[in-house]
C-alpha cells in the first residue's frame, strides 16, 4: 500500500519534569505530489495527552507540524524511557479535489502511522542515577544519545557527585563517562580512588584522557612514545580511538588516527568504530572515520552484516549514501570518469576512502595513468603522501603503472621522490627495476640537490 506521509521520528521523546506541562513537536511530511493529505491524531491515553492541532491538511509534497502535550503529572512514569502504555496513531487519507477538505467530516481513513512514546530528559536521568539504576540510565542514553553531552557543567558535575556516592559507583560512573558525561573536575592523574575505578573498567591513561575529551592530554600521552598504548583495549575490547568515536569526539579520533591508531580495531563483540557510528546514525563520525580510511566492508556482528548493511537495516539513508559515495569515488577514479568524480566531490564525497588493500582514489588513478583525475583529486585535498597497505604512495603507483605524465603531475605538485614503501623501495628504484627508462631519466633529473 502506498505510503502517504512520513514522520520526523517514530518515537516521540518527551522531556519529562514532574508536575510540569511537557511538549514535543512532530514533523509530518507529505509523500504525495498529486493530492492533499488529511490527518488526525489519536492517543491511547487521552487523559494524559493533548494534541495541537488534532487534525489538519498537508498540501502535496509539503509538511506540517503538531504538538504533543503531556499534562502535568503528579508522579514519575511507571516505565521509562520507553512507555509501555502510551501510543499515538496518525490516521491519513488522500483528499481529492471533489471531496470535502475538512478532516472533521472525513469518516474513512486509509493509512495509519504509529508513534511510540519515550520519557527522557535530565530530571529522569538524575532520578535513575539516584536510584543506582544502570539499566535505566543505559536505556535513556540509547533513546536520547545527546542527553549527557547537553548537560551544563554544573548539572554534569552534580550528576557525577551523585553517582560517586552510590554502592555501585564504579559501574555507574564508568557508564556515565563512557556515554559522554564531561566533568572537568575529574581531570588529573590515575591515582588513589580514581585509579581503582578506571582499573576495574580496564582503562589506560589514554582511555581516561579520551573519555574527558582532553585532547592536550591525549597529545601528550601519544608524544611520550608509548605507541603500544595506542590500540590497548579495555574490558569491553574498546581502544581509545573506538571510545573517542563512540562519544563523538572528532578531534581525539583524528589525533589518534594520525598517530597510527588502528581505525578498524574491533570491540569484543566484533564491532568497529565505523560500524557503531553507522548503527547509531552518527553521520558526522561516519564521515570522519571514512575519511580516515575505515573499512565499511568489515563484517562486524553475529548476523554477518557489514557497516553498509547495518546502516540500511536501521534506515540511516544519509549514512548509506556517504558509504556508497566512497566506493563511487574509487570506481570513478578507476574508470577515469572525470565528470562523475567531480560531481561526487562537489557533493562532499571524501577523497580518502580506502579499499581492503588500503588504496585511495589517488592511488588507483595514479596506477591507471589518469593524470587529469589525479589533478582533480589533489585539488580536492588528496594526500600526496598517503600510503596503501604496502606503504606505497601515489608516486610509487604511477611509476608501477608506467605513466610518465602522471609521474610528472605528482612531482610538480610536491610528491616526495624519495618516499620508501614497506620493502624500502623508492619510486626511482622501482622505475629502474621495471626498465622504465623515460621515467627513470625524469626522476633522476628531478632529484633534489643535496
Amino acid at each position: 500500500m502506498e505510503k502517504l506521509v512520513e514522520v520526523s521520528d517514530q518515537v516521540v521523546r518527551i522531556d519529562f519534569v514532574l508536575g510540569t506541562k511537557c511538549r514535543a513537536t512532530v514533523l509530518l511530511r507529505s509523500l504525495t505530489a498529486t493530492a492533499s493529505i488529511a490527518f488526525k491524531i489519536q492517543t491511547s491515553s487521552p487523559h494524559k495527552f493533548l494534541v495541537n492541532p488534532p487534525t489538519g491538511l498537508i498540501s502535496p509534497l509539503s509538511q506540517s507540524t503538531f504538538q504533543i502535550i503531556l499534562k502535568p503529572q503528579p508522579q514519575i512514569p511507571s516505565s521509562f524511557p520507553r512507555s509501555t502504555t502510551d501510543r499515538f496513531l496518525i490516521r491519513t487519507v488522500r483528499v481529492e479535489s471533489a471531496e470535502s477538505t475538512d478532516p472533521d467530516t472525513i469518516t474513512s481513513w486509509t493509512h495509519d502511522v504509529k508513534l511510540k512514546v519515550a520519557f527522557v530528559g535530565p530530571f529522569l536521568l538524575r532520578h535513575a542515577v539516584n536510584n543506582g539504576d544502570c539499566d535505566a540510565v543505559r536505556s535513556m542514553v540509547k533513546v536520547q544519545t545527546t542527553i549527557l553531552t547537553e548537560l551544563s557543567t554544573r548539572e554534569a558535575e552534580s550528576l557525577y557527585r551523585v553517582a560517586n556516592r552510590l554502592d555501585n559507583s564504579v559501574d555507574m560512573v564508568s557508564l556515565l563517562l563512557g556515554a559522554g558525561l564531561k566533568v572537568e573536575s575529574t581531570a588529573g592523574s590515575l591515582d588513589g580512588v580514581e585509579e581503582s575505578r578506571w582499573v576495574e573498567k580496564g582503562w589506560s591513561e589514554l582511555h581516561v584522557a579520551v573519555a574527558f575529551d582532553r585532547t592536550d592530554e591525549v597529545s601528550r600521552l601519544v608524544k611520550m612514545g608509548k605507541h603500544w598504548t595506542l590500540d590497548c583495549k579495555d574490558r569491553e575490547g574498546r581502544t581509545p580511538l573506538y571510545l573517542a568515536a563512540s562519544k563523538g569526539y572528532e578531534r581525539c579520533v583524528r589525533l589518534l588516527a594520525g598517530a597510527g591508531a588502528a581505525v578498524d580495531a574491533k570491540r569484543n563483540d566484533g564491532c568497529t568504530a565505523l560500524y557503531r557510528a553507522a548503527a547509531k546514525g552518527n553521520r558526522r563520525m561516519v564521515k570522519v572515520l571514512v575519511d580516515l580510511g575505515a573499512d565499511p566492508s568489515i563484517v562486524a556482528d553475529d548476523r554477518h552484516r557489514s557497516t553498509i548493511d547495518v546502516a540500511r537495516d536501521e534506515g540511516h539513508n544519509e549514512i548509506v549514501e556517504i558509504l556508497e559515495r566512497g566506493e563511487d569515488v574509487l570506481n570513478a577514479a578507476r574508470r577515469g570518469d572525470l565528470i562523475h568524480l567531480e560531481s561526487l566531490l562537489e557533493r562532499d564525497a571524501g577523497v580518502d576512502f580506502r579499499d581492503q588493500y588500503g588504496l585511495t582514489a589517488i592511488h588507483i588513478a595514479s596506477i591507471k595513468g589518469h593524470k587529469d583525475v589525479v589533478m582533480v583529486l589533489v585539488e580536492f585535498g588528496s594526500d600526496l603522501e598517503c600510503t596503501d597497505a604496502e606503504g606505497r604512495t601515489p608516486l610509487h603507483m604511477a611509476v608501477v603503472g608506467g605513466s610518465k605524465d602522471t609521474v610528472e603531475v605528482l612531482i610538480n605538485r610536491g610528491a616526495n621522490l624519495n618516499a620508501k614503501c614497506n620493502r624500502g623501495a623508492t619510486p626511482l628504484q622501482i622505475a629502474q627495476t621495471m626498465g622504465y627508462e623515460t621515467i627513470t631519466q625524469f626522476l633522476l633529473l628531478n632529484q633534489p640537490i643535496s
